[in-house]
């Protein structure tokens, strides 16, 4: 205990003997985990902004106004039997009549020609969710069969494919741009921790060899400097974590105009700290 003691005496001492290089280190690795902070709060924002594009995309397949109820759960129960189907929702042509009535409600002339129909000309129609895009292929080759063929008079895919693209393209980028600017930095601070220590070591080598002549170990002379890795790690990571909930909690407010669900990145950062 004496000697754990002593080492982080000798510590705190050269801490103080080299306050201003000391200062630096600490302010470089604040850098380096904001940078790395950043790097992921974007990768995080773009997945979940791939995530709500997601949700977006559906295929509708209107059905002819002559289909049966049977026929349309025939064509449900057919399409809950495929994994990547996530839902099916069947809309009846009252609901599809009402939606036409309600999408262009400030078009007279529309309304017009539908009321000169004197009825419904709409048939029901089945809106499909996959777990993934390009799931939706899949599903409309499955009802290109002549015995529901028949039965559907039109398919829209609705969704921005190519939006849906460009976001994962940036995710992927943002990935890897993430990494280098990681590694580019944990090799920054690794040289500049190293070179502090080496300078502490330098200055002080009339110490150590005094050190060495009454008698102490390796251990003994290397635990001071093991010390001050460790408070540079310590402070530096203590600052970070203080800058960086303070600044997700003020974007918060922002992100939540932006991502209407209940995403929050301080909630996120909480709950993978470690």
């Amino acid at each position: 205990m004496s000697s754990l003691f002593r080492i982080f005496k000798f510590a705190f001492q050269d801490l103080a003997r080299n306050l201003g290089l000391s200062s630096m280190t600490v302010f470089i690795l604040i850098l380096m985990l904001l940078s790395i902070n950043t790097l992921w709060s974007l990768d995080i924002l773009t997945k979940e902004s791939v995530r709500l594009v997601k949700q977006q995309i559906n295929v509708s397949f209107y059905l002819t106004p002559e289909t049966t109820e049977k026929n349309v759960k025939e064509i449900k129960a057919y399409l809950a039997t495929f994994p990547e189907v996530e839902e099916a929702e069947v809309l009846t042509r009252e609901q599809v009549l009402s939606s036409f009535k309600t999408r262009h409600q400030l078009s007279t002339e529309v309304l017009q020609a539908l009321a000169e129909l004197g009825g419904n000309p709409f048939g029901p129609t089945i809106v499909v969710k996959t777990k993934e895009p390009e799931d939706y292929k899949k599903v409309i080759q499955a009802l290109s069969v002549p015995e529901y063929e028949k039965l559907i008079e039109g398919k829209s895919f609705e969704g921005h494919e190519e939006a849906l693209d460009r976001i994962q393209a940036i995710t992927n980028r943002v990935e890897k741009v993430g990494l280098g600017v990681t590694l580019l930095f944990a090799l920054i601070s690794f040289l500049i921790i190293f070179n502090t220590i080496r300078v502490a070591i330098h200055t002080q080598r009339v110490e150590i060899s005094i050190k060495r002549l009454v008698g102490a170990n390796n251990w003994f002379i290397r635990g001071p400097y093991l010390v001050e890795s460790l408070i540079f790690t310590v402070v530096s990571m203590s600052v970070t974590i203080v800058i960086v909930m303070f600044v997700t909690k003020w974007l918060d407010r922002y992100l939540s105009v932006a991502f209407p669900t209940n995403f929050s990145l301080t909630n996120y950062y909480e709950s993978h700290m470690l």
